[in-house]
């Protein structure tokens, strides 16, 4: 008998079951073998207790703690197990129809991208996450992989490229990426905190090097926040949007979700907290520099800044992507290179390839007009598509096609 989902934390545990089932799915899928009924009711039993948390309009309700209560938007978690249930269910014809459903122009963005791509020959495929090939969530622990997700982008990197990357802002482990992502090893490199670390397709673990003083300073700010954050008084912190999370080389507080879940004034002084014990830990500024989102602190290690003599600034993609190819070592100057993001963050992993290789082409998933023309200005062969949906499809067909002339050449 279905338990109902009364509290956030219980939530999260249904989330973190439905990665176990979709991961054990995803490699039954693409080991062409068959896929357990039990583990399909399962889906669908998680799926219907979400369906049955308390309403209001068009969030949920769920207890913070004994006394609070959030409102919480469930679509992403909702929309992405119909999906999979959908997709283990009908021929692949009919789950892309179902697609077409959220969005109305995914057909004919779908031809046009795989008409532009087709016949390119790539060397490497680089991505971020979250809204760029995965449907964006509002809290980053339950933005489970999907099934139908993880077998077009495991076709693709199997099929298509001889490096796949998915590279994000968020953490490796510890409610990271490698908790949220239901591939099986070997298919993708997986770079977090904006790339300083990452799993190689081995799962060997590997980091950009930090200096003994920079780590001691950030270990000690990340127990200190971790002592904070245990209080009761502060708990609801780590359950709301980013939560608590330790990148490396960068932490990021939730301090308000986009249901602001946390009274304004509440907020306020949290973030004056976490500015007074940044300043306790580095009172000269010689090592951190904040950001605040409105929904997330951002404490950001500073590295130096020797191509612009600047002194220091902080380490974005564009960094990651050459620390990346010398240490795994990619190779980027043998081969054209497939880059795909959704934010200004990510144009510097897209110019710092394009310096890299003699052909880079850019997917950017967005309908902002000037996020449009920045790309464009700085970025040689950019493409542009309105939902994460639209690319992964589009990669998945580009797989096949890659498999169909594979076959007509042995055959020939």
């Amino acid at each position: 008998m279905n338990q109902p989902i009364l509290t956030l934390q219980k939530f999260y545990y249904q989330m973190n079951r439905s990665r176990d089932i979709r991961l054990r799915i995803t490699q039954t899928w693409l080991c062409a073998q068959e896929i357990d009924s039990a583990d399909i009711s399962e889906l669908t039993r998680i799926l219907l207790q979400l369906e049955a948390i308390p309403r209001s309009d068009k969030t949920y309700k769920l207890y913070l703690d004994e006394t609070r209560m959030i409102d919480v938007d469930l679509t992403y978690e909702i929309d992405e197990l119909k999906k999979d249930l959908f997709f283990l269910a009908h021929s692949m014809e009919e789950f892309e129809q179902y697609l077409m459903t959220f969005c109305p122009t995914f057909q004919s963005e779908v031809t046009e991208l795989v008409h532009t791509l087709q016949g390119i020959s790539f060397h490497t495929f680089i991505t971020d996450r979250d809204g760029t090939v995965n449907n964006y969530c509002g809290r980053y622990a339950s933005s489970i992989q999907s099934i139908y997700n993880a077998v077009f982008l495991c076709q693709y990197a199997k099929t298509n490229v001889n490096h796949a990357v998915i590279l994000t802002s968020a953490p490796l482990k510890d409610i990271g990426l490698m908790d949220i992502s239901v591939s099986p090893p070997g298919y993708y490199i997986y770079a977090a905190s904006k790339g300083r670390e990452y799993v190689d397709t081995t799962n060997a673990e590997h980091h950009f090097p930090i200096h003994p003083d920079q780590a001691h300073k950030i270990e000690e700010l990340n127990q200190r926040l971790n002592i904070l954050l245990k209080r009761p008084e502060y708990e609801a912190y780590t359950l709301i949007g980013s939560g608590l999370q330790f990148k490396f080389g960068q932490t990021t507080v939730a301090r308000q979700d986009i249901s602001e879940s946390i009274d304004p004034r509440e907020s306020l002084v949290f973030k004056q907290m976490i500015e007074n014990l940044v300043r306790e830990i580095d009172p000269q500024g010689q090592y951190f520099r904040l950001e605040d989102t409105g929904k997330d602190i951002e404490i950001i290690l500073t590295i130096q800044d020797d191509t612009q003599k600047k002194g220091v600034k902080d380490f974005d993609k564009g960094d990651a992507i050459h620390f990346l190819d010398q240490d795994i070592p990619l190779y980027l100057s043998q081969g054209p290179a497939l880059v795909c993001g959704d934010t200004a963050s990510d144009l510097p992993m897209m110019v710092a390839t394009q310096s890299l290789t003699n052909e880079t082409w850019g997917v950017l998933v967005t309908t902002d007009a000037d996020l449009i023309s920045r790309a464009k200005k700085q970025c040689n062969n950019m493409i542009f598509v309105s939902s994460p949906d639209i690319l992964v499809t589009a990669l998945y067909q580009l797989s096949n096609l890659s498999s169909e002339s594979l076959k007509k050449y042995k055959a020939g």
